[in-house]
Parts: C-alpha cells; structure tokens; sequence
C-alpha cells in the first residue's frame, strides 16, 4: 500500500528578478545621521537572539541581525554590544543540572536535518554577569518583556519563566524591559510578537484564541495574544526604552504562512493506484453515507457535506484531517473528518508522519485510513484566525513608530516577497523553499545567517530612510545558508 511516505525536498531553486534599489552607494561615507548609536540595546525574541536551525548556540548569536547591526553601528561611534553567549560554538541545546532540557541545533546530513550529536554544554544554572545588549530572548511573547520573574531558575520546572532568560537576568525578580532600560540606551531596536501567534501555529491550532481575554496570565503557551494586551504591552516596552530620548527601529510581524514549517509539504502527498483508491472508498462508505444522512435531517449543508465527503482517486491525494470547525454530527456517531485542500497548511514534522502505519498496521495508515489529528495540519479557519491577530499587531506596532518617531521595518512585506518568488540582494537570491532557498534555516522558522543578514539590511535601510543614517548593505556572501555537522 503506501510504505512510509516521506516528503521529498526540493532541490531546485527558483530566481526571480528582485533587487535591492535602496543601496547606499559605496562612495558615500557611512554617517550616523541623527541618531547616536553608542549604547545600542536590542528586545525581542529568538529572531533577536540568533536562533536557528533549532537552537542558540554561539556562532548563531554572533550572526544575528543585532549583533550584524551592531558591528555597523561601531563604525559611527557604536560601543560594546555584550551577548549573553551559550557554552558552545556547535551545539546549541540547554541543560538544567546536568539533565538536557533543550536539544542540540539541527544540520543536514546529506539527505535530511539530524540533531548534531552529543549533549548540549550550555548549562542553565551558571549566571552569567551583565548587563546584556542583546536582550534577545528565545521563546518570549510580547508580554513575557514585562513580566518580574520571567528569569527566575524556580519558576522554569513551572512553566513560569524561561530558560534562556534564567542565565542573564540581573535578578530573579526582575523583567526583561526592566533590563534592557536600565542601561540608558541611546538606539534600541524592538522585534517582538511573533511567538503571540507560532505557538498556536506550530501546534497546528491546538491552543486557544484568546480574543477578549484581557488577562495574560490565563494563557496557555499554545494560545494567541489578545490585540488588545498586546497593543498596551508593547507601547509600555516603547515607552520604556524612549523614557530617557533614545531612537529606535520597529518591525512588524511576518505572516506564518510565509515561512517553510507551514509550506513544504503538500496537502495532497498521498499517491495512490486505482485498487487502493477503490479499496480506501469502501472503508470511509458508512461515513459519507452518514452525511447524506445528516444532510437529509438538516443538519449540515449540501455545501458542508461536499466539503466533508470523502474520495480517493489514482494519484496524489489529498490527506484526511480532523477538523473541529466543522458542525457536530456527534448525535448521528460521526467524527468531524474531511480532506485537506490547498487552503490548509501541513506542519513541517507532518512529513515523516504522514503515510506511516499505526503500530504496524498496514491497513492503518496516517493521514489516509487513519485522519490526521488537529496537530498536523494548519487549517484555514486557524489561519484565518492567525491572520486577523498579526493584522491587529500590525496595526499598533506601525501605529506606535510613527508617534513616537521610530524607523520602521515591514518584516512582514520582506517575508512575503521572499515566499512569492524569492528576493535578491547583490549576487544572491533568496526563497522560502526549505533546505535550498537560503532565507531559512533547518528549523523552517528562524532565519539562516544568510537569512539574518538580509535582516539585518533591511533593518539598516529602514534606519537610513528614518535617520538619514549611510549605512551600507552586507555581502550576503559571507554568511552561510548551513552549518555543517562540526562549525570550525
């Protein structure tokens, strides 16, 4: 029948004539502008951090955009930008007392991403003394900036406070905007608000839209910010970093459907011969005909039953999903199972799951005989949903920088353009296609370092539009779109 489908990554890469028209040209000296870079202080989450490829490890950090920004910044005057920098060059992952608690960073085998191996060295009990530049913490909401205790070793077991946090904070009491203001930052940048809505996404919607709840502290890790907690966040984290003069850069939010986790693998991966097709027909009979029934009783619509009916054919077909949105046929004994279509997003891990046997079953097989579970599949009334919030973020972030003067970088228009054809800067074209594209790393979420510079440039475009600034764009070239097994 279907033996173990795996998804098949692409090899080839897609060019497209985009280019960069917002270059400073080479002879013109790099200047400041208005702005004074010399205590530069950046927030955010893991995009501020430098993860990729599934973990913070050290030559990560060292390629994030900030860090990138930083090193521009020197040349007009910038001071030390201090990173709190994991225990390794390699590995990535985290341990608490000794016991690994995050794992290592992902690399390409020649085949498919593989953890490197070994145990992670970056342990999270050994404080590390500050104060930070980089303020970049993996995992953090917009939220989570503001709130005491977020670096608390007790509070980790609990789901309370974050691990990456823990090594840094100047106390256990303390919160990240509180550390990022105390260092009177002259230029801050502010990247935060995408982790209000992946957890959701990641998760294939298991969480909770919590629209109208107005009390993050109810939240689940899966959930979706509210707008409105997240507009009052993040103008208290502006208001903070602006308190004492300081300048700045904003970016809003990419759409996830942008990014490889949510579009590498098809909704319709399952080939199938006619015999099979004929014979999956037979087992999901009793099941269509229960929707003729419930069509009969007026429970659904002849729309929502040609939605939920379900046939195979020879070829690809589409996979067989859980859907809660559908209407409750539960009186009648029937499950809420339709077909995906292209409007539905597969997770990234979907693609070593889908057609495998359940407990070795071979008339068992997911996502086919057996339905997808909520997990693996995006569905499109949950991008809807996802949209709507990053719409509403959108809006309070471009709304804030322009009242309180910021520069401001439209992430979301850069990681559209990268999805929709690609985007080139200089001699290199960057996509969204996973493994090859050169945008993103092994993870499908975070950027490569290839991927961080190009943020990093588009940052610096937008604080040259804003401040009058010469900053000049970086050679893509000298930053990889992977990490082998051993970084030297």
């Amino acid at each position: 029948m279907i033996n173990n489908f795996k998804w098949l990554l692409l090899v080839s890469l897609t060019f497209a004539a985009c280019t960069n028209d917002d270059a400073v040209p080479g002879d013109v000296p790099v200047s400041a502008g208005t702005a004074d870079f010399s205590k530069y202080v950046s927030l955010g989450n893991s995009l501020t951090a430098g993860y990729s490829d599934g973990a913070l490890f050290k030559r990560g950090q060292e390629g994030s955009y900030t860090n990138l920004l930083a090193q521009q910044f020197a040349q007009v005057g910038g001071g030390e930008f201090k990173i709190p920098f994991c225990g390794d060059d390699n590995l990535g992952g985290l341990l608490l007392g000794g016991t690994p608690i995050q794992g290592t960073r992902l690399f390409f085998n020649g085949s498919a991403p593989v953890n490197v191996p070994g145990t992670p060295l970056t342990e999270i009990t050994n404080q590390l003394t500050g104060p930070f530049n980089n303020m970049g913490v993996p995992g953090a909401k917009s939220y989570h900036l503001a709130a005491p205790g977020y670096g608390n070793l007790a509070g980790v077991a609990l789901g309370q406070a974050n691990p990456y946090f823990v090594r840094f904070a100047s106390s256990p009491t303390t919160s990240i905007i509180a550390d990022a203001a105390a260092q009177n930052a002259t230029f801050f940048s502010l990247w935060i608000g995408n982790n209000d809505v992946l957890g959701y996404a990641t998760s294939g919607g298991a969480g909770v839209n919590q629209l109208g709840n107005i009390n993050p502290a109810s939240y689940g890790a899966n959930d979706i910010t509210d707008p409105g907690v997240f507009a009052n966040v993040y103008s208290g984290l502006v208001d903070a970093m602006t308190a004492n003069g300081a300048k700045g850069v904003v970016a809003n939010i990419p759409y996830v459907t942008t990014i490889p986790f949510f579009t590498t693998v098809p909704f319709n991966p399952v080939p199938l011969d006619a015999a099979t097709a004929s014979q999956l027909n037979a087992g999901y009979a009793a099941y269509n005909g229960g929707l003729t029934a419930a069509l009969n009783a007026g429970l659904i619509s002849a729309e929502e039953k040609a939605k939920r009916t379900i046939t195979f054919q020879a070829g690809n077909n589409a996979v067989v999903m859980v859907d809660s949105y559908l209407t409750s046929l539960a009186a009648l004994g029937l499950p809420s199972y339709r077909q995906a279509t292209k409007a539905d997003l597969m997770v990234l891990p979907s693609r070593s799951f889908i057609g495998t046997a359940v407990g070795g079953n071979p008339q068992q097989i997911n996502g086919v005989s057996v339905p997808l579970a909520d997990n693996w599949v995006l569905s499109k009334d949950e991008i809807a949903e996802i949209k709507v919030a990053v719409d509403a973020y959108n809006a309070s972030i471009k709304s804030i920088a322009e009242t309180k003067g910021l520069a401001f970088v439209d992430a979301n228009a850069v990681m559209s353009q990268v999805f929709n054809g690609g985007i080139r800067y200089g001699n290199y074209h960057l996509t969204a296609a996973y493994v090859t594209g050169g945008a993103f790393s092994l993870d499908g979420v975070h950027p490569s370092a290839r991927g961080y510079a190009l943020i990093a440039n588009k940052f610096a475009e937008a604080i040259n539009a804003k401040y009058g600034s010469t900053f000049k764009p970086l050679d893509l070239a000298e930053y990889p779109i992977q990490f082998p097994a051993v970084i030297n």
